[in-house]
């Protein structure tokens, strides 16, 4: 019975090769953009799940509010490991890395450096708590003792043969000599060790915050054990504020009890959070690598599944357009004795075929435009081929998907009657056309909504690229590292300075970039009592840095340290600190500061700057303080002018190769790396689209069918009125008229539940557009206008055919 089926439905599916074609691809339309969608999904969802026993890893976190700013923190202090390992006794280990940017590392001997962007200080169990095999080396020494470490497969080889890298020494920094004692597969990019290229040991690492409970800088491991819930560790985690923090705190406010602390509006809490959740669900800063967030899964699912129920809607209503054509056939075999459910098994195998030929297609579809996907989404993704797992659930889905779509066809064309069909009165009124019209409606109330978050997604990274972020990130060149220079800074900026094409340029520890990453301190204005200190960034600049910036000076003065020496422990504070002080920028010049987590002179207030947004436009504006100190810049920032800006860098690096000719010459523009701080934003605005026009291509596909199936339905009333004198253009309106409707009602049920969605995903930024007028204007005008250019091809079809035809069995 089942392979007399599948030749029947074969012999159908040849006879009709416009309609098969159709039919298979739509559906594969659908099954690609599934399939492509599901595997980000997957990567996405199995993040840090390579790890051994990863369920039972947890990082520590800090929630903190203290001098007026809250911080959500993925980062705890030094001890903290150590303490917990003593104190809790349901920890089996923990482990602490701690990162440091970027290196210039060459093999001792050499002269040329390499930088080394991945560079990470780590605890000696890191690899074997993380269930990690080294290619070479022992897992279990390799970092234990100082000045040892551990290089990715990837770093190795720009050295020495991986083979035999195990004791060979390299310098860091020109200055620091370390010996390899191991060498690491390159970790998967869904990893949060990701690019991470080396590991130092972290016995190395000469720092006093290692022993201080106030600086927040390691980001902090725990394994539990077996059978241990969260809950019982947390709880346990908060008696540590009273145990240490508030002591390390009474060094700096002798008396100051944990009750103070709080009644002062300050609080200090510790949490926990399961590896495998930190890169979807943590929402803190910063991360030790970048993370995704959890709705653009959500969306990007959803999106996916629209994409599957568009196709099957558009299979729906292309095999109800046809079933007029085969009306007779059904009528022939009911009289030949076939039981609707035999004839409802045929269909339904026919549908089975064009599902498995979509998914074919599917999955050539999806390879070939993987490259072009993995640019798209920042992924490193595969079919996986060779997995018979991967092929089962494919063919059972599309065999799902096809039997779905096809139920409906099935079902319509099976109750035909067959006295009817044979005297050719297709029986048009079973189905009643409100399900085939409903599934019209919700065609393009999806495609409305995704025209409407497509326009909403580049309307906010446009707003965002073009907003007045208070400073001038146009035509800045950054020239990294310059700290390998040591002495020859002021030498390096002097000499650039000298070129045609240069307007300024500043030497500076940070950069309101993403690629420059700043430092924090308390610091209370001399008058205020010590539980109101300020938290506030902390930045080390030269004279040059507002003005080869464009920040601007709204009070006081700048630094002018040849004027005024005592510009040495002067600072220039922002609007948001000023308004915390509850001063004004006037009367706030003058207003000494003392930071009470160091020692030294006090710090005066000479200048106030305008806000400007140094981080990223989902935060708000924190408070800034710029302190005097260029002598000791990673970075200058150059500020060129219009002209050969590639003969500019290229004269630039001449005279970087002239005082450093061993170490690599390194720079981006500002603008660029304003706009990395976005790219997830981007990426999901061009998917957006990408899968919007497929979802526009569906539904015309499935418009196209309704409308072929109206004009056959309605082919001798269209011959009766063109005898009676209609106009090809009246016939077209009238036609036309019906799908319009639809898709007006598409249109009204489309728009609020956009603006809903949308509104809560622009929540997210603290600067945002208000969705205008126009994209809702324009998202329905887009709606109606394809869908009257496709009903409009059927309507004319139809229109301007012979009426003698239609009516010669009249």
């Amino acid at each position: 019975m089942f392979k007399n089926n599948l030749k029947i439905a074969w012999r159908s599916l040849k006879k009709q090769p416009f309609f098969t074609f159709l039919n298979t691809f739509g559906l594969a339309i659908g099954m690609a953009g599934g399939l492509l969608l599901g595997l980000y999904i997957y990567d996405e969802l199995t993040h840090d799940t390579m790890f051994a026993e990863a369920e039972r890893i947890y990082r520590v976190n800090a929630d903190m509010k203290f001098g007026g700013r809250e911080n959500q923190m993925a980062e705890v202090s030094a001890p903290m490991a150590q303490a917990i390992l003593n104190d809790i006794p349901e920890v089996e280990e923990a482990t602490r890395f701690r990162s440091i940017g970027s290196v210039f590392i060459k093999q001792q001997g050499e002269q040329n450096n390499v930088r080394e962007p991945g560079v990470t200080y780590a605890d000696p169990n890191v690899f074997d708590m993380l269930g990690l095999k080294l290619l070479y080396g022992d897992v279990n020494s390799a970092l234990v003792e100082p000045y040892t470490l551990v290089m990715s497969k990837t770093a190795a080889e720009k050295h020495f043969p991986i083979d035999q890298a195990l004791g060979k020494t390299v310098v860091l920094n020109d200055h620091e000599v370390y010996t390899v004692t191991g060498v690491i597969d390159d970790l998967p990019k869904n990893s949060f060790l990701r690019d991470r290229d080396l590991f130092l040991a972290m016995s190395g690492y000469e720092d006093s915050r290692l022993a201080e409970w106030g600086s927040h800088n390691y980001y902090t491991l725990i394994k539990l054990l077996p059978g241990t819930k969260a809950e019982k560790v947390e709880d346990e985690l908060q008696s540590m504020v009273g145990k240490y923090l508030i002591p390390y705190a009474q060094k700096f406010f002798p008396g100051i009890t944990e009750e103070q602390f709080i009644a002062s509006g300050n609080y200090m809490h510790y949490s926990t959070i399961p590896l495998t959740d930190i890169y979807l669900h943590s929402g803190r800063g910063p991360e030790f690598s970048p993370v995704s967030d959890i709705k653009n899964v959500y969306i990007l699912g959803a999106i996916a599944l629209i994409l599957l129920i568009l196709a099957s809607v558009n299979f729906m209503n292309l095999s109800t357009a046809h079933s007029l054509k085969r009306a007779k056939e059904v009528g022939i075999r009911k009289t030949l004795g076939s039981q609707r459910k035999s004839l409802i098994w045929q269909f339904l195998t026919e549908s089975g075929l064009i599902a498995i030929g979509s998914l074919i297609f599917a999955v050539i579809i999806a390879a070939v435009v993987m490259p072009f996907y993995n640019d798209l989404s920042g992924k490193d993704l595969s079919i996986p081929f060779a997995s018979p797992f991967f092929w089962l659930i494919l063919l059972v889905a599309a065999l799902a998907l096809g039997f779905l779509s096809g139920s409906y066809p099935a079902l319509f064309m099976s109750r035909f009657v067959a006295a009817k069909v044979l005297k050719g009165q297709g029986d048009n009124s079973i189905g009643g056309g409100r399900v085939r019209n409903a599934l019209v409606i919700l065609q393009f109330s999806i495609s409305v909504f995704l025209i409407m978050g497509t326009l909403t997604v580049f309307q906010q990274l446009q707003y965002i690229q073009g907003k007045d972020l208070g400073y001038a990130k146009d035509q800045v060149l950054v020239i990294q590292g310059v700290n390998a220079l040591e002495g020859n800074r002021q030498v390096f900026k002097d000499r650039v300075e000298q070129l045609s094409q240069v307007s300024t340029a500043t030497l500076s520890s940070y950069l309101p970039t993403p690629s420059s990453r700043s430092d924090s301190s308390f610091m209370r204005a001399e008058d205020r009592s010590q539980e109101k200190a300020i938290n506030m960034q902390q930045w080390y600049v030269d004279p040059d840095y507002i003005s080869t910036i464009g920040l601007s000076l709204i009070s006081g003065r700048n630094f002018d340290n040849a004027r005024f020496p005592s510009d040495s422990t002067g600072i220039i504070i922002n609007e948001k600190a000023v308004s915390i002080l509850g001063k004004t920028p006037e009367n706030v010049i003058g207003t000494q500061f003392v930071n009470d987590f160091q020692e030294g002179n006090l710090i005066t207030v000479i200048g106030v700057v305008k806000n400007f947004h140094f981080e990223s436009l989902r935060n708000n504006v924190e408070a800034l303080a710029l302190f005097f100190g260029g002598q000791n810049a990673s970075n200058l920032a150059i500020k060129l002018n219009n002209g050969d800006i590639s003969r500019t860098i290229a004269e630039i690096e001449n005279i970087w190769r002239d005082l450093a000719p061993s170490q690599p010459f390194e720079h981006y523009f500002m603008d660029d790396s304003f706009n990395t701080s976005y790219e997830a934003e981007q990426r999901l605005g061009q998917i957006f689209m990408i899968f919007t026009v497929l979802s526009i291509i569906i539904a015309c596909l499935g418009l196209l069918g309704l409308a072929a199936f109206n004009a056959q339905k309605r082919v001798k009333e269209i011959g009766v009125r063109k005898v009676l004198g209609a106009k090809v253009g009246q016939i077209v309106f009238r036609l036309s008229m019906d799908f319009l409707k639809l898709v007006g009602l598409s249109v009204i049920i489309a728009l609020p539940l956009g603006w809903y969605a949308m509104d809560r995903w622009l929540q997210d930024f603290s600067y945002h557009i208000n969705i205008p007028w126009w994209i809702f204007a324009l998202s329905a005008l887009m709606a109606v206008g394809v869908a009257l250019l496709t009903v409009s091809y059927q309507s004319i079809k139809a229109a301007i055919v012979n009426p003698v035809k239609s009516l010669r069995t009249e």
